[in-house]
């Protein structure tokens, strides 16, 4: 088989033997090109064969695990080892340089809209690249928009709404602007880890109901509609609470009883229970 079919592989004998060393080392670090990590990593590019001069370079918590450090370090690496190791490092740092690169041109571009940009990261799981996507996308004058259902139908975060025959056959989500969609999905899973927040107890009562994506989506729903109201009116977030829901159910029983009661015709008058002295 010629070696430019397109069946072939590359063969480079030496590149899986450095996986087994870095997967040694990432069970010990979380970030294997973490300060500490790239610390080692270029000790190692340099010649270094002392495990436990390697494990030394260790910053901030992996100290602590300067045994297992070196136990995950104790290993032979030969020239092309190194050399790979080093041209994969230079790699890395090009990516790097060239995102930093990309966010500062962002952050210029994003000058003029300083102030909605800020606002927008009030809301739980919009951080600076998610509200940057918002303001790329749809804007700051929500006038374009004939209401803030016309922006969801349009972002695709709303459900379709299939009824034939007086009954519901669809709930499945429009398409929409995947960019948007996408984004505003992720800032939702964010969003349901925000301890005491709304949308985190929003999510799991969803999610125990219609399964996590429809909650997601749902979620990302709701972000979209607060950023409407919040760039057509200049307004900050408020947050409701976690307790909010189980505030507005606690509202909704009472005043459904309440009307039973006085459907059998009797008057009711509700004063709250005297806390015991």
């Amino acid at each position: 088989m010629s070696a430019f079919s397109p069946s072939a592989k590359p063969q480079l004998p030496f590149l899986g033997s450095v996986l087994p060393f870095l997967n040694k080392l990432a069970s010990v670090a979380s970030d294997v090109f973490g300060v500490s990590g790239r610390a080692m990593l270029r000790a190692l590019i340099a010649g270094e064969t002392s495990a436990e001069a390697m494990a030394d370079l260790a910053r901030g918590l992996l100290r602590r695990k300067r045994a297992d450090l070196i136990l995950a370090l104790d290993g032979r690496l030969e020239e092309h080892h190194r050399f790979l190791l080093a041209m994969q490092l230079r790699r890395l740092e090009a990516i790097e340089a060239d995102i930093a690169a990309l966010d500062l041109r962002i952050g210029e571009r994003l000058e003029p809209y300083r102030a909605p940009h800020t606002l927008l990261m009030q809301i739980p799981g919009v951080d600076w690249v998610v509200a940057a996507v918002l303001i790329a996308e749809i804007g700051v004058d929500m006038s374009v928009f004939v209401s803030v259902y016309h922006l969801a139908a349009w972002a695709g975060v709303c459900p379709g709404n299939h009824e034939s025959a007086g009954r519901q056959k669809s709930g499945r989500a429009r398409k929409g602007n995947i960019h948007l969609r996408t984004i505003l999905v992720g800032a939702a899973i964010s969003a349901s880890r925000t301890k005491g927040s709304y949308l985190k107890d929003k999510f799991h009562r969803l999610k125990a109901r219609r399964g996590a994506m429809r909650a997601a989506l749902a979620i990302a729903h709701k972000i979209l509609v607060a950023a409407y109201h919040m760039l057509a009116k200049g307004l900050p977030y408020r947050e409701l609470g976690e307790a909010y829901l189980d505030q507005i159910a606690q509202t909704r029983t009472v005043a459904n009883l309440k009307r039973r009661i006085e459907r059998l015709g009797y008057s009711v008058t509700l004063e709250p229970k005297a806390e015991p002295a």
